[in-house]
């Protein structure tokens, strides 16, 4: 018996050990520190240069420590990773202060707790981005601004996804500026990061000088049309040295006419970079190299020896670099060749892949508090630790010994989840709660699927290792069809979707594999492990019911008219209500900055508002890192924001509120946010018919459709029927809806095909109603675990939160009513009650054979 379950003891044991280490550590440890018990080389020398390194900080001369390294490496030519020979670096990489920028970066995020909370949780940092317009300057017509702005927002995203920060808020505010808020990230602690967001660049082509060297040009030297401008490098030996050009100030090309570049290594093992261009961009490369051999050919005749012009790539008014032109160029490609390190192509490749025709500039800096008030996400994990409670408590209850093994396996699948968040450096925000409440959600029912699996073998007078062998193998297949239709919706948010959709997608992917491998690893080896050691000789249950006798395809046409009623009517006010159902995330509105003498909390500000009959309120405190005045920016639905001022004063006049800003935002849910959700919920759907109809049967597919439409339809009428607003996590909300709709569908369409093939001579409608009512109580006690963690999270929770447990209530309800009277009714329908229709299907059809009996020969 041990030696059966070895390996499934030792596979846990490991995965589990993976996990938790992957956890570790659970919080930020300060830089200071952290590089301190880092050192493993010259502790002496490390000392003395950190006690210089705080004396710089004491002084103000750096604002952090951090700062100071990087500052007294470069001044003092120091290269700091002697003192960390464990860490590796690049050997091509000989620049010092490219060397120490790289190391200390790995080191404050080696100083990072592995698992880091979301805006909505934690905060960050914000800046706003203005466009700057220069005196002189054509002045853009507004429909070119919006789109310009609009493509800055876009490549701004791609740069921030690029640096690793999750589910960042891009949005317009105004007509000509940007915000940008990034979550866990500090100015004090992540410079580079924010070093990288504040420059929006634009890249321009620019032809250097075909005639004049600028080595030792002044000033007052430069050509008319030119600019000096100096390009960094190294040599062989990694000394830093400076290369003076000639540049022309306007562009010949911009990065518009760029596709694509990434770097490519050739067969000798050296690095270079490779260039797609568009259309419009191939012909206008063409043209500007086309000059360039020109000039060379001119000054070859004029001066009796070769001459190799040069095209600068300049980002953000920085030389990055300035490749010879030989040749003109006529092609929808180009390589750019020379001595690059591996990490210099990356570089390089990135300025290209980042093209912006639109000059920013930072207004504001600042330290943005989180979203959700620190009393909100106080009750909402104390509202996650009561559904927790109630869960684990349910089941120990209803199956005792059976339900502390779902209650231990439930905790490795948590486990899990989070050491596979943590190793890929997810940040935790709402949507990917809302991921793993779905998740556990789906965890406790493959459980309950188990043991009443289990019961009902029983109830067959069948013994405990006969009934635990016989209820796993017939749960096998329901909890495999269950977690890969809710696989196929989730991988198409993975490759369809963006923010906070991938984010869901990505937490229910995982979800899916660890809640198959503790239902069926994990919960089995510990029932298998009690039995057969004879630890546990009955299966106890507090709580006994009866199979119920219901004939539910009686009540199937009523159900159907009531339920597509309520999602009509919900429809209707959908419809009549507008875009006055999305919240200040889906449609902007007013945002008021103000001043104060004295801070109330973020809870109170927004039931002051609320009260004030303003709408949607979304206080956040913001520390402003240029040294001026912390301030309150309250945003609020458009055309409200002269009233948030007054209503403040008038609910706390002590603390001294003066608005000193109003201006209106873009949404943070963008249409393309919006159209890729809508898309990934589209192509789930097909998915999942696709599947289940390969599986299952035609008709089968349609049900669950079918009703896995109405469900999402019915929970966002009954949402908007109750007055309440779409925000940005409520995307995720209704895509969990639909998984767990699906989820819940296929037990029932599991045991359906199962009665098929057991029961041939039954009708159709006999066959479904026994299936119905053989699965009916464990519907109910899956749907009642999720509904007891839903209801924990309504009651004690606020805010958005309230909103998700919210939609999560209704829609266990609404799954479990669809998957008995909508989507097996439709099955039943759609083959016309003749169960001949569904026998087309060799996957129930009754398996006849021959058996015989063997005699002695005479």
């Amino acid at each position: 018996m041990f030696k059966r379950n070895l390996w499934k003891l030792t596979l846990t044991l490991l995965i589990s050990g993976w996990a938790l280490s992957s956890m570790l550590p659970l919080q930020d440890t300060p830089f200071n520190d952290y590089i301190e018990s880092e050192v493993t080389a010259r502790q002496a020398e490390f000392t003395a240069l950190m006690t210089q390194a705080s004396e710089r900080v004491g002084s103000g001369q750096s604002p952090t420590l951090f700062i100071a390294l990087k500052e007294i490496g470069a001044e003092q030519r120091i290269d700091l990773s002697v003192y960390f020979p464990q860490v590796k670096l690049e050997q091509s990489l000989r620049n010092i202060e490219r060397r120490n920028a790289i190391l200390l970066d790995y080191l404050l995020q080696q100083s990072k707790g592995k698992l880091q909370l979301g805006l909505d949780l934690k905060g960050g940092v914000a800046f706003t981005l203005e466009v700057d317009e220069q005196p002189g300057q054509e002045v853009v017509a507004e429909a070119e601004r919006q789109e310009k702005l609009d493509k800055a927002i876009e490549i701004l995203g791609d740069r921030l996804n690029g640096l690793g920060v999750t589910e960042p808020v891009i949005r317009p505010v105004g007509d000509n500026r940007i915000e940008v808020q990034l979550p866990g990230v500090s100015t004090k602690d992540n410079p580079e990061v924010v070093d990288n967001v504040k420059k929006p660049a634009r890249l321009d082509f620019r032809r250097v000088h075909p005639y004049l060297h600028a080595e030792s040009a002044s000033p007052d030297q430069v050509p008319p049309g030119y600019e000096l401008m100096t390009l960094d490098g190294e040599d062989n030996t990694g000394q830093p040295y400076q290369t003076a050009y000639y540049v022309k100030r306007l562009p010949d090309m911009t990065g518009e006419g760029v596709a694509a570049a990434f770097p490519v290594m050739d067969e000798y093992g050296r690095f270079k970079i490779a260039l797609r261009f568009t259309d419009e961009g191939s012909e206008r490369f063409a043209d500007v190299t086309g000059a360039i051999a020109e000039d060379n050919l001119n000054y070859q005749n004029m001066h009796q020896h070769q001459h190799v012009g040069q095209l600068a790539i300049v980002l953000d008014g920085k030389l990055y670099s300035a490749p010879t032109v030989r040749e003109r160029i006529n092609s929808t490609s180009a390589e750019i060749t020379g001595s690059f390190s591996q990490r210099e192509a990356i570089e390089l490749a990135n300025v290209l892949n980042n093209p912006l025709d639109l000059p920013l500039k930072i207004m504001e800096q600042s330290e943005v508090g989180p979203s959700l008030a620190t009393d909100a996400v106080t009750s909402g994990i104390r509202a996650s630790e009561i559904g927790v409670m109630l869960v684990a408590a349910f089941m120990i209850l209803t199956y005792t010994v059976g339900g502390l093994f779902a209650v231990i396996s439930l905790t490795v699948n948590v486990l899990i989840i989070m050491g596979m968040l943590a190793s890929l450096g997810a940040t935790i925000s709402l949507p990917g709660v809302a991921g793993i409440v779905l998740t556990i959600g789906m965890a406790v029912d493959s459980n309950i699927l188990i043991f009443e699996r289990i019961r009902e073998e029983l109830n067959l007078g069948k013994s405990l290792q006969a009934a635990f062998l016989a209820g796993h193998e017939k749960v096998y297949s329901t909890i495999l069809d269950a977690n890969i239709t809710t696989l196929i919706a989730s991988s198409l948010m993975i490759a369809f979707g963006t923010g906070p959709v991938k984010g869901f997608g990505i937490t229910l992917t995982i979800g899916v594999f660890s809640t198959v491998f503790c239902a069926l690893v994990v919960t089995k080896l510990l029932l298998d492990l009690s039995i057969t050691s004879g630890v546990m000789k009955k299966f106890p249950m507090l709580i006994r019911t009866k199979e119920p006798k219901i004939d539910f395809l009686k009540f199937a046409l009523p159900s159907f008219i009531a339920s597509w009623t309520i999602v009509l009517i919900g429809v209707g006010v959908i419809a009549y209500k507008g875009h006055t159902i999305y919240g200040i995330d889906f449609l902007g509105g007013d945002e008021v900055t103000l001043i104060y003498d004295q801070p109330v909390e973020s809870a109170q500000v927004r039931a002051a508002l609320e009260a004030a009959d303003i709408g949607e309120v979304n206080p956040v405190y913001l520390s402003d890192l240029g040294g001026g005045r912390d301030t309150l920016k309250v945003q609020v639905p458009y055309e409200h924001g002269a009233m948030v001022e007054p209503a403040l004063q008038s609910s706390f006049p002590n603390a001294g509120f003066e608005a000193v800003g109003n201006t209106t935002i873009g949404p943070s849910v963008g249409a393309e946010i919006q159209w890729n959700a809508l898309m990934s919920l589209g192509l789930a759907i097909v998915g999942i018919l696709i599947y289940v109809a390969f599986r299952f049967e035609i008709g089968f597919g349609v049900g669950a459709v079918v009703s896995t439409i109405h469900d999402i339809l019915m929970t966002i009428g009954i949402f908007v029927l109750t007055d309440r607003q779409f925000s940005a996590p409520m995307v995720a909300a209704i895509l969990l809806i639909a998984g767990y709709s699906i989820n819940d569908t296929i037990v029932v369409f599991d045991r359906i095909r199962e009665e098929l093939k057991s029961n041939p001579e039954t009708k159709l409608r006999d066959v479904i109603n026994a299936a119905i009512n053989r699965v009916f109580v464990r519907s109910l006690l899956t749907s009642m675990t999720t509904f007891l963690a839903a209801l924990a999270l309504y009651i004690f929770a606020g805010g958005v939160i309230q909103d998700i447990a919210f939609t999560f209530l209704v829609g266990v309800v609404t799954g479990t009513f669809s998957s008995i009277f909508i989507a097996s009714p439709i099955f039943f329908y759609w083959h016309k009650g003749d169960r001949r229709h569904v026998e087309h299907h060799q996957d129930v059809k009754p398996t006849y054979e021959w058996t015989g009996s063997s005699r002695a020969s005479e």
